[in-house]
């Protein structure tokens, strides 16, 4: 190989080369680099709960029907058990006082409503509990208070205890006799009519409702407030 083509192909080499400034990175884009690999990137697990949380705290509570459903389960079975222990060792049986004769255990066959009231509308008050319990059934799909739940439960599990006995005790379906065996201060029921278990969860839960009502509480969890008008003056 010649002289010439010698210096030509280093003066090519020399060309080729990228420029000494070029190679260097500029000023502070290493440091940069460095503080990026340092951060830990955001990971999908932490994106996806961020999109679940936001879901969540925009979307309305969930319906509290598990809860009515436990309390009126609960209810239901209690009265159940209840009466037919009272049929198996009460009836026929003289009245057993407990607490010092504040309340005894008796037993009374009653044909109408809670607490004696409404005799002879047997008929008339087993529909009215099936209403009852239909609304109930109905609401609860958008039922979302806590305090409603507990008092619409309280009433659906007395109403449906009571019904149980209109449509399947004697004389007949819907005109059947409720099983009655707690009595206050008196052994027959002459100071309070005789009453029962569902009695009593009714009497609670419309109280309870009653109450939230009064605080301008509603069954879909809203709360209704009042604002205050002020005084331009």
């Amino acid at each position: 190989m010649s002289d010439e083509s010698k210096a030509a192909e280093k003066v090519s080499g020399k060309a080729a080369e990228p420029p000494a400034e070029v190679l260097v990175s500029e000023p502070g884009t290493a440091e940069a680099a460095a503080i990026a690999a340092e951060e830990p990137a955001e990971s999908p697990a932490e994106v996806e709960d961020d999109e679940e949380g936001f879901s969540i705290a925009g979307s309305l509570p969930e319906p509290k029907t598990t809860l009515l459903a436990v309390l009126a389960t609960g209810v239901l079975a209690l009265d159940v058990l209840t009466k037919v222990l009272s049929v198996a060792f009460l009836e026929g049986a003289d009245p057993i006082k407990i607490f010092g004769g504040a309340l005894y255990l008796t037993f009374v066959r009653n044909p109408g409503a809670a607490f004696g009231l409404a005799e002879g509308w047997t008929w008339i008050l087993a529909l009215i509990a099936l209403g009852v319990v239909g609304f109930i059934l109905w609401i609860s799909r958008n039922l979302r208070s806590q305090g409603w739940a507990v008092g619409l439960g309280l009433v659906l599990g007395g109403a449906v205890g009571n019904l149980a006995d209109r449509l399947f005790r004697e004389p007949g379906p819907m005109r059947g006799h409720v099983v009655d065996f707690l009595s206050l201060f008196d052994p027959f029921g002459r100071v309070w009519p005789v009453f029962n278990v569902a009695d009593m969860a009714i009497v609670g839960g419309g109280a309870a409702i009653i109450v939230l009502a009064l605080l301008q509480h509603d069954y879909d969890g809203t709360v209704h407030k009042e604002k205050k008008v002020e005084d331009p003056a």
